[in-house]
């Protein structure tokens, strides 16, 4: 009885080693630093952290109220902008992050506007509508507990993912996220983000 535990044991620890998928690897000091050096523009903001930060875990909400967390994309690199209604900067910054999902959103990468006031979701499609958005859906978190949990002291605020939903970057403030400096940096994290996993 014994024996046959201990076979039992080994071949399901054997079937969840199979089972289990591998985690992907962090980037390199090299390619961080290679990443920092192409910065140019408003991307002199970005900031690269040396290892990536633990993946956020508190929930939010889409339009129909359904909850959402950042698992949820995980496979994609994912801009994570925290923005408000009343926020000027934020305001001013909306069309350049609509453009840049217009431009590189697919199922690979995504831009989440993340509105943390408690702003109705009509009133969130007022916004999005005064500033002539056309891609950017609408999540909210209206108990503001995921900008507790990234340390959103202010905003605008953008966080950078990596495919398991990792912060790997941060940008404080406003930034061109349709300019060809920001697209430019943004390609180069995927390509590093897919070499480190190979």
């Amino acid at each position: 009885m014994r024996l046959r535990s201990m076979i039992a044991l080994m071949l399901y620890g054997a079937a969840a080693l199979v089972a289990t998928p591998a985690l992907a690897a962090d980037l390199s000091a090299d390619q961080i630093a290679a990443l920092k050096e192409a910065r140019a523009g408003d991307m002199k903001k970005l900031i690269f952290h040396k290892e990536p930060r633990p993946r956020l875990e508190k929930e939010f909400q889409t339009a129909n109220g359904a909850a959402k967390t950042v698992s949820d994309f995980e496979g994609k690199i994912v801009v994570l902008n925290f923005w408000a209604t009343w926020c000027p900067p934020c305001r001013k910054e909306m069309p350049y992050l609509d453009a840049l999902q217009g431009d590189m959103g697919s199922d690979d990468f995504q831009v989440i506007a993340l509105a943390m006031d408690r702003a109705s979701v009509d009133k969130i499609k007022d916004f999005y509508l005064s500033i002539g958005s056309e891609n950017l859906k609408i999540y909210r978190e209206p108990t503001l507990r995921i900008g507790t949990e990234a340390g959103v002291l202010g905003m605008p605020i953008t966080i950078l993912l990596d495919r398991q939903g990792r912060e790997i970057a941060r940008l404080q403030g406003e930034a061109k996220w349709d300019g060809p400096e920001a697209k430019a940096i943004l390609k180069q994290v995927i390509e590093a983000v897919d070499a480190a996993e190979n």
